[in-house]
């Protein structure tokens, strides 16, 4: 694995910006080579950890599915459920138009 190079320097930075077609000021310059230095600084502590006996992860814990397999139960009976909206038309729930839709 290539190793990363020396400091950042603000003509590097503002290369980058100018690649990514941003107008920085002096002072964002400055800001933005403080910052991404520091960035590149801890990415070269990563680089620098043994990670030889380490397996490739996505996530540090392991995960499983907590949800429920889906049973199959009984349900209201429609009518009931209709009676109950504030709003039926040819047996459904009657929404507000979205979004300028026609009928």
């Amino acid at each position: 694995m290539a190793t990363m190079s020396a400091r950042i320097t603000t003509q590097d930075v503002a290369h980058v910006a100018q690649l990514a077609r941003l107008e920085l000021t002096e002072e964002e310059l400055e800001r933005f080579t403080g910052q991404l230095a520091a960035v590149l600084e801890h990415a070269r502590d990563v680089e620098a950890l043994d990670t030889a006996g380490v397996a490739p992860t996505a996530h540090p814990l392991p995960l499983r599915n907590v949800l429920r397999d889906d049973i199959v139960g009984p349900s209201l009976p429609r009518a009931e459920v209709l009676a109950a909206a504030p709003s039926v038309e040819a047996d459904r729930f009657r929404v507000p138009r979205i979004l300028g839709e026609a009928p």
